[in-house]
């Protein structure tokens, strides 16, 4: 626990100070949110703040990462890959979206596709991690084992959580602060069983996004971009897998996992209404989740605060949840 400690304070002062060149560094280059036509009118006030700044937690995690795998614990050679090729695909996105002027970016058909593949290649990698195997049965000590079973789902819970932390990052501090209450609660049950790389990477993780999060709280100076929430979602997505408390995941993460079915329901409801009635409707007002309480009044500082406790909360009730299996 010292250790983990130790390395989010580590993590935490080693990162921050390098914010403000980021920041500088970026926009140098025109690398400035372009804020989508469809989202709320209040956010066009954000346009021009440096977006993929995600890599200056990114950074930091893979290289620690890579130092925890050679001389810790090899599985996680998965997560700092993991890390590495959904930042690339987050960051080809951000490119994108910085050539559109309406900041819509890579369109979703093609990014799936490319989500998917590297994400099956993830589920290999996890499967020739013998751990990783395996499925800790919640409120019990029982374990099954999985054998080829870890792949769909590995890539499954990727892709997913890629694309949870994605969305949820809309407002200041919303996906930089529900990750790492989610990556806190995994390292502490990763410390609950024994596996200490797992939870070092945790805390690596943590602090890195705590140095974000210091220019990202409201108003953000920089935005993580899909560069650093592709790279989040796939992080938790795995670590999620080599603690093999994976079924804890949409708990834990419930947060994206609301966020993501928002946009589901929302735009299924309104291609079968358009279909049966020949009008689109909505079940919110705007989607992702988050916008609607916008298009309710709430403040934006408001809705990201009760989003965290709502984290919180689901990450207590993950931890309960192990306790009683012993």
């Amino acid at each position: 626990m010292s250790a983990a400690l130790a390395l989010v304070v580590a993590a935490f002062v080693a990162t921050v100070p390098w914010g403000e060149m980021l920041v500088g560094a970026l926009l140098r280059r025109g690398i400035g949110k372009n804020i989508r036509y469809d989202g709320p009118a209040s956010h066009q006030g954000k346009a021009g703040t440096a977006t993929m700044g995600g890599l200056l937690f990114l950074a930091p995690a893979v290289l620690g990462g890579v130092a925890l795998a050679l001389w810790v614990d090899a599985s996680l050679w998965v997560a700092v890959g993991a890390m590495l090729v959904y930042g690339a695909l987050g960051a080809y996105d951000d490119l994108q979206g910085l050539r559109d002027r309406q900041g819509v970016g890579w369109l979703a058909r093609f990014k799936f596709i490319w989500q998917w593949a590297l994400a099956g290649l993830v589920g290999v990698a996890l499967y020739l991690a013998p751990e990783s195997r395996i499925l800790r049965l919640p409120a019990t000590d029982l374990v099954v084992y999985l054998g080829w079973w870890i792949v769909p789902v590995a890539a499954f819970f990727v892709v997913a959580f890629g694309n949870g932390v994605n969305l949820a990052d809309g407002l200041d501090g919303l996906a930089g602060g529900t990750s790492l209450l989610a990556l806190g609660v995994y390292g502490v049950l990763a410390l609950a069983s024994g596996q200490r790389g797992l939870a070092l990477f945790c805390a690596l993780l943590v602090g890195a996004v705590l140095a974000f999060l210091w220019h990202n709280a409201h108003p953000a100076s920089m935005f993580m971009g899909d560069v650093g929430s592709q790279a989040l979602g796939a992080a938790l997505a795995v670590v999620a897998v080599l603690s093999g408390q994976w079924l804890l995941l949409p708990l834990i993460g419930l947060v994206f996992v609301a966020e993501a079915l928002s946009v589901v329901l929302q735009v299924s409801y309104f291609k079968w209404t358009k279909r049966r009635l020949g009008e689109g409707r909505r079940i919110l007002r705007m989607a992702p989740l988050h916008h609607h309480f916008e298009m309710l009044g709430w403040q934006e500082t408001r809705i990201t605060m009760r989003f965290w406790i709502v984290g919180a909360m689901a990450g207590l009730l993950g931890i309960l949840l192990r306790a009683r299996g012993g």
